[in-house]
């Protein structure tokens, strides 16, 4: 019959046919399937930030509540196991480096900001691993100019806890405190 593909031919492009719908992405958007590993990361990420916006502005609440309950806070100096212990630990620090330090007259007071760069992360279902770099810069002196005061890495475990990422066990390295600098210098990616 002329304009019907018969034998080999009409196989051939059927198959193609068939190969071409079953390779053209679908509307998968909130499938597990449809760029997990992007919105993983882009989670991850998320709770970094998260982390450091809630330690600079004090908010103890939000910087626990990045940990699992059993989560683990390693400053290598000390450990703090739960959420409990690691609340303490910083309140503890808060008081040794009071963020609201009276301002000079006719001047803001001094303030400080955690900055994580160099984020690697490998996930694997519903766990990941991080490694990123860190620095603190803030304006406590007397020209109130900002300056790198402290530097180092972090080394984390994350568990996805009904569909949000949380530390399992953070280690802070910070190379400007001996008691806290990593082994071996600079660390590597993996």
């Amino acid at each position: 019959m002329k304009g019907t593909l018969t034998g080999w031919t009409g196989a051939a492009l059927a198959a193609c046919l068939l190969l071409t719908l079953s390779c053209t992405p679908a509307d998968t958007a909130g499938t597990k399937a449809a760029g997990s590993y992007a919105e993983d990361r882009a989670q991850i990420e998320d709770l970094q930030a998260r982390y450091l916006f809630a330690l600079d502005s004090s908010d103890l609440d939000t910087y626990v509540s990045t940990f699992t309950e059993d989560g683990v806070l390693d400053i290598i100096a000390y450990q703090a196991k739960g959420r409990a212990e690691i609340r303490k630990k910083i309140e503890e620090a808060q008081n040794v480096f009071d963020p609201t330090a009276e301002a000079v007259q006719g001047s803001y007071p001094p303030t400080g900001r955690h900055n994580i760069t160099n984020i690697v992360i490998k996930v694997d279902g519903d766990r990941a691993v991080g490694k990123a770099y860190w620095f603190h810069y803030g304006n406590n002196n007397p020209e109130r100019k900002a300056q790198i005061d402290s530097y180092g890495h972090y080394e984390d475990e994350m568990v996805k806890v009904d569909g949000q990422w949380l530390f399992s066990k953070r280690v802070i390295y910070n190379e400007q405190v001996a008691d806290w600098i990593s082994p071996g210098g600079n660390p590597k990616a993996w």
